[in-house]
């Protein structure tokens, strides 16, 4: 069971995934079940930085089942345990182990799980058994539908727990100060054939021969869940399309079309990958042609270093406002944040250059990294800003003594230190994208006066690309049966 300490475990690891992400959304919280116990699960493209977003933004408390390893991590396993997190037992991680005494073990993990969830608490699983970096869902084992149909099992006059399947998006899912999208879909409805309890034993063949079709059932679910896609070439080039779809939308609308938060991004993606494996099925060839249409556009836009909304007229540069609002900028950018930026590059790069290299050395796959990053980070920062503090005191302790008139404040130089490091860093995370974006602003208009032409010819590229999309889309939409 989860121990005390789990309500402030979990606003330490929201504090630290609010850190790590610039952005975590949450969507569909309303359809984590209130009056029954349920099953989460989801796809694991992200190592233990999964758990934690499930974790933090889950309105209900939640019960992890987690590889036996984890548990022998300095920090990581003790943080499991107070959690309640459930060791699972691979057979990739037990060679030397008996099969019988794996299964048993296993057994008795799923046992605990199962009641958890048969007397009304929610418990999370990855039924794909391991993380990964695929762009989409791989096979999963069939461990969580056992575990469903165990939970009937103990609870047969109780209504069945709910099955929630979950999509977990990523910006970036290496990169520091990203966002994040967490997506509780609402609760499988199952066939009736699949929507029983059985009689059998957990491990005979009628529990075996159900847990089969319903893994094959969550596996459909899912891959549409978290927009599966054959390759990181499609998955790019579909967000290309996703991109131009938005700023042709913006233009005709005679709208600017903003920002964009990651939830939109997610869901716009969605749309256009829909739209694409309906075309793909009613008429590959078109769908071919049409990508390789897409992809000359999008090395054509990559040449000019521009994106879609950028071939859009932007405000003339003689515009008195436009030139204040840059100048004004240009000013609070290159010469008001540099000083605080330095002195947080100054106390932070040396513990982010270490938790660089601890994670490359800690992290068996690249996709661990950002794992290491976050449990390490959560601890190494504050330490560096106490350190800090406690040096700054000193030092000002030793400057009032060669300087009497200077007060001697060590307490309050050792919380403003702290302060300016903790708040430099914060700026510093932010610094370069916003120099970046005022250097780019600058860029993109001296590229649209120098290649008017080129601009102009990708404006109409991009809105037949438009019209293409959408003829397709609605073409293999008429196809489809009633």
């Amino acid at each position: 069971m989860a121990g005390r300490a789990y309500p402030w475990i979990q606003v330490t690891l929201r504090a630290a995934v609010n850190l790590f992400f610039r952005r975590v959304e949450v969507g569909g919280a309303s359809n984590i079940p209130k009056d029954r116990g349920g099953l989460v699960v989801s796809w694991h493209p992200n190592g233990l930085v999964d758990p934690a977003l499930i974790l933090t933004q889950c309105p209900r408390p939640i019960v992890f089942g987690a590889r036996h390893g984890l548990f022998s991590y300095p920090l990581v396993g003790p943080l499991l345990r107070e959690v309640g997190t459930v060791p699972i037992y691979r057979a990739s991680d037990l060679a030397e182990t008996s099969t019988d005494a794996r299964r048993a073990a296993n057994r008795k993990s799923l046992e605990a799980l199962a009641q958890r969830i048969s007397t009304g608490s929610l418990s999370a699983l990855f039924p794909e058994g391991d993380s990964h970096d695929h762009s989409g869902l791989q096979a999963l084992k069939t461990g969580a539908a056992r575990l469903y149909y165990r939970a009937r099992q103990l609870a047969p006059d109780e209504p069945p727990p709910a099955i929630v399947p979950t999509g977990l998006h990523y910006d970036d899912k290496q990169m520091f100060r990203s966002s994040a999208l967490v997506a509780f879909y609402p609760p499988l409805e199952l066939p009736p054939d699949l929507d029983v309890t059985p009689e059998g034993d957990i491990d005979g063949e009628e529990v075996r021969a159900l847990s089969r079709a319903l893994t094959a059932f969550m596996e459909e679910t899912l891959r549409d869940v978290v927009h599966a896609t054959d390759s990181w070439d499609v998955h790019d080039l579909l967000h290309r399309a996703r991109r131009l779809v938005r700023a042709e939308r913006a233009h005709r609308a005679g709208e600017s079309p903003g920002r964009t938060r990651i939830g939109e991004r997610v869901s716009g993606f969605a749309e256009v990958r829909d739209g694409y494996l309906r075309a793909r099925a009613h008429d590959p060839a078109g769908t071919a042609a049409l990508r390789a249409r897409l992809e000359q556009y999008d090395e054509d836009l990559r040449s000019l270093r521009l994106e879609d909304y950028d071939l859009d007229a932007p405000p003339p540069v003689q515009s008195l406002k436009f030139i204040s609002l840059l100048v004004a900028q240009a000013i609070g950018v290159f010469f008001l944040l540099p000083p605080l930026v330095f002195v947080g590059y100054l106390v932070n790069l040396p513990t982010a250059g270490l938790l660089v290299g601890i994670s490359k050395l800690a992290a068996k796959r690249r996709k661990d990294e950002a794992t290491v990053k976050l449990v390490l980070g959560l601890v190494l920062y504050p330490l560096t800003w106490l350190v800090v503090a406690v040096l700054a005191g000193l030092g000002h302790h030793q400057l009032h003594l060669g300087f009497p008139r200077i007060p001697d404040a060590p307490i309050s130089a050792g919380l403003v230190a702290a302060l300016l490091s903790a708040l430099g860093g914060a700026a510093a995370l932010r610094y370069w994208v916003v120099a970046r974006e005022t250097a780019r602003a600058v860029r993109v208009r001296m590229t649209r006066t120098r290649a008017t032409r080129s601009v102009a010819q990708l404006r109409r590229e991009r809105a037949q690309i438009y019209d293409a999309l959408a003829e397709l889309t609605e073409s293999a939409l008429a196809e489809e049966p009633a």
